[in-house]
């Protein structure tokens, strides 16, 4: 089933554009050697928003991560979590974009404190019969 799903994700639900926009702005942050530090929380976004069914993120907080979460959140992680969570609306207003919308909505969570995250396989649940 999270086959299916992130397949119909990369084609309607904008996950592929998005996740290319995600690793071009990881490169434009390594080229500017200012944003050096937020290229590996750009690039773990771009691979949840490739295919974000299937996973979930986990938080591992610490001091640094913590600083950089904030000055993220200054200058990045509201506007970004504002068109998520726009895109959410959007595709929650029918039926069959709720899975899709739910995966927006925990991408708004990621992108307002990328540093200090991992995204981690859930492993798949056994049928009760």
């Amino acid at each position: 089933m999270t086959f299916l799903l992130n397949l119909v994700w990369l084609i309607f639900g904008g996950g592929l554009l998005a996740a290319f926009g995600w690793a071009v702005s990881a490169l434009l942050m390594a080229i500017s050697i200012i944003g050096l530090p937020w290229t590996p929380a750009a690039l773990r976004v771009a691979d949840y928003t490739l295919l974000p069914f299937g996973r979930r993120i986990e938080t591992a907080p610490t001091p640094v991560s913590l600083a950089g979460n904030i000055i993220w959140f200054i200058l990045a992680g509201w506007w970004l979590a504002l068109g998520h969570l726009l895109l959410a609306i959007g595709l929650a207003v029918t039926i069959i974009g709720i899975p899709f919308a739910w995966a927006h909505l925990k991408l708004a969570y990621m992108t307002l404190a990328p540093v200090g995250t991992t995204v981690v396989s859930t492993p798949p649940r056994r049928r009760a019969f």
